[in-house]
C-alpha cells in the first residue's frame, strides 16, 4: 500500500515594503531612530529638569572627597592665576603697561577656565557615561549641555572671589558690570556648541580626550589670558592676518568683554572692532552648528 505524501504549499515571505507598511500602520518605529530636529528639541526641553539636576549633582560630588570640599571651586582658578602671575607677570614682565594687572589676569583665568572645562567635560560626555547612555532613552545632547551648565554654576560660585579681588584693588562697581550677563550668556552658548562637537568626536574616538589638553593649552596662550592682545596688536611689525586672528579668537573675545564689564581701567579702545557682533556670531555659529552636528549622529551614541 503506497503512502502519498502531501507537501505543504510554500509560505510566501512578505516583502520589505509590505513589512514597512505594516509597521507604520500599527505605529511601530525603528528602535533608536533619530528623531526630527524639532522633535529632538522638544524632547530636550522636556528633560530640562534632568539636565539641571544632573549638573548640580555632578558639581556637588566633584569635590566631595576633598577635606576642603567646595572651596576648591574657588581655589583651583586662584592657584592657577597665582602661578601665571609669577611666571608671566613677574618673570616675563607681561604686566608692564597693563593697569590693574592682577584683576586683569584673574578675570582672564576665570573666564578661560569656564571654556576649557566645558570643552574637556564635553569631550568625555558620551564616552565617559556609556552605562547611562546604553541603559536609558533620552536625548544624548542632555549630557554635554548639563556638563556646560555644571561649569557655569562653578564659575558663578567662584565669581565671588573674583569680585572680592576686583573691589580690593579699588575698582568701583559701575553700570558696566551689567554687561557681564549677556557676555556670559553668549559664552555659555558658544561653550555648549563646541562641547557638543567634541562630544560627538569623543564618542567615536575616545583618544581625543588625551589630545585635548595640549590643544587647549595652546589655545590659552594665544587668547590673551596672561597678556594684553590690544597692546601686542599695536606693534607695526605684526602681520595683519595675525592681528585679525588674535582679535577674532572667540576665547579672547569673551575674555575681553568680561574685562571691559568688570575692570574700570579696561577701556573700549582695547576691545577688537565689532566685538559684540563677533561674540554673537561665534555663539550662534557654535551653538546652532554644534547642536545640529551632534543631533545628526544621535542614533550612533552608545553603540559598537
Amino acid at each position: 500500500m503506497s503512502q502519498v505524501l502531501h507537501t505543504p504549499p510554500p509560505t510566501q515571505v512578505p516583502a520589505d515594503d509590505d513589512l514597512t507598511a505594516l509597521a507604520a500602520r500599527h505605529g511601530l518605529t525603528v528602535s533608536g531612530a533619530r528623531p526630527t530636529l524639532p522633535e529632538y528639541v522638544r524632547q530636550l526641553w522636556a528633560r530640562r529638569h534632568f539636565i539641571t539636576a544632573f549638573a548640580t549633582a555632578k558639581l556637588t560630588a566633584q569635590y566631595s572627597q576633598a577635606k576642603l570640599g567646595q572651596i576648591w571651586q574657588v581655589m583651583n582658578p586662584l592657584l592657577n592665576a597665582a602661578v601665571y602671575y609669577f611666571i608671566f607677570g613677574v618673570l616675563l614682565g607681561t604686566s608692564k603697561g597693563v593697569p590693574d594687572y592682577i584683576p586683569f589676569l584673574v578675570t582672564g583665568v576665570f573666564i578661560w577656565t569656564f571654556t576649557q572645562s566645558s570643552i574637556m567635560a564635553g569631550t568625555r560626555a558620551i564616552s565617559g557615561n556609556l552605562g547611562l547612555v546604553r541603559a536609558l532613552h533620552f536625548p544624548r545632547a542632555s549630557l554635554p549641555i548639563s556638563f556646560c551648565l555644571q561649569q557655569l554654576q562653578q564659575l558663578l560660585f567662584s565669581m565671588t572671589a573674583l569680585v572680592v579681588i576686583i573691589l580690593s584693588f579699588g575698582i568701583p562697581i559701575t553700570p558696566r558690570w551689567l554687561l557681564a550677563i549677556p557676555a556670559l550668556i553668549l559664552q555659555s552658548v558658544f561653550n555648549a556648541g563646541v562641547s557638543m562637537i567634541m562630544a560627538r568626536w569623543g564618542a567615536k574616538t575616545p583618544d581625543i580626550a588625551q589630545l585635548m589638553p595640549f590643544v587647549l593649552r595652546t589655545w590659552m596662550y594665544v587668547s590673551g589670558v596672561m597678556w594684553s592682545i590690544s597692546k601686542l596688536t599695536k606693534k607695526d611689525n605684526l602681520p595683519h592676518i595675525v592681528t585679525v586672528m588674535l582679535e577674532t579668537n572667540p576665547a579672547a573675545v569673551y575674555i575681553d568683554l568680561m574685562r571691559y564689564a568688570l575692570i574700570h581701567s579696561f577701556h573700549g579702545k582695547q576691545l577688537p572692532p565689532h566685538v559684540w557682533a563677533a561674540a554673537t556670531g561665534w555663539a550662534l555659529l557654535a551653538g546652532i552648528g554644534g547642536f545640529i552636528y551632534f543631533w545628526k549622529a544621535e542614533e550612533t551614541y552608545g553603540r559598537g
